[in-house]
């Protein structure tokens, strides 16, 4: 996989020329840049477009496209990169939590994360997970709290399984349940073949945009779009009222140039 990614061409997309060392500092900076430079979009799914996995394809969408992706194209491409800087890198996968009630059973894996172990220990990175994204890799050591620019975050333990845990402004919400055991390719194509055609997922019926950038995070959902700070205060919100305003914010806000006509994606975004 190495052969095929080009490192520069990802490095300039993120407007990254800091140092390139297999350690905290520079993992840091990497995951900082790229979700200020890509943001999560999943146009793809909301089209009825499909969603290619491949390296070719998603460096052509991301890095070339001017596009944004979601959580596998995310972390598939971050993945690469920190393997050409000389990362130990793993990819695993997680059930979503976020908008499941606490005592509902666990869903399928259908999101990517990465554990990048470094001297110090294993950490989390990931760059794809659109309801709350990770403005910071986090050390997979359970029971603390680890402060961000943009949240506070918790790993606990139960049943063998880590849960991602964010603070909010009515106490503590879970991202995402997730294990050790590394995934092959096939899980992914699998996960994302679910994620992005199945009528359920909110990602085939909503317009779900979010980006980091500095000590803001842009959220576009359907026609509201919302402006937090830490820990997830809205600070600003409005609703867009047509298809103009909505091409605007895709390229001011969001910095994409969308496969389709704004038209057509307002009026799939809905009400």
């Amino acid at each position: 996989m190495d052969s095929e990614f080009r490192l520069q061409n990802y490095l300039a997309r993120i407007g990254y020329s800091g140092p390139l060392k297999a350690d905290l500092a520079t993992l840091q900076a990497l995951q900082r840049a790229h979700l200020d430079a890509i943001p999560f979009e999943a146009l793809d799914p909301l089209l009825r477009r499909p969603v290619k996995l491949d390296l070719a394809s998603i460096q052509a969408k991301l890095v070339d496209g001017g596009r944004g992706g979601y959580c596998y194209e995310h972390n598939l491409l971050l993945r690469a990169a920190l393997a050409a800087i000389g990362f130990e890198v793993t990819g695993l996968a997680g059930r979503v939590r976020w908008m499941s009630p606490p005592d509902s059973p666990l869903g399928a894996k259908t999101h990517m994360l990465l554990k990048v172990d470094l001297a110090d220990g294993a950490y989390l990175a990931d760059a794809g997970f659109g309801a709350c994204l990770l403005d910071a890799p986090l050390q997979m050591k359970t029971d603390i709290e680890q402060s961000t620019a943009m949240g506070t975050y918790r790993l606990t333990q139960s049943n063998g399984l880590l849960w991602l845990n964010a603070k909010r402004q009515g106490g503590w919400r879970t991202l995402y349940v997730f294990d050790l055991q590394p995934q092959l390719q096939s899980d992914y194509e699998l996960g994302n073949w679910f994620t992005s055609t199945n009528p359920n997922i909110p990602l085939t019926t909503r317009l779900i945009m979010e980006r980091l950038s500095g000590e803001r995070r842009y959220r576009l959902v359907d026609r509201t779009l919302s402006t937090e700070a830490r820990d997830g205060e809205v600070t600003a919100e409005r609703t867009l009222q047509n298809a103009d305003q909505l091409g605007e914010v895709l390229r001011d806000t969001f910095g994409i140039t969308p496969p389709v006509t704004p038209a057509e994606i307002f009026e799939r975004a809905g009400g």
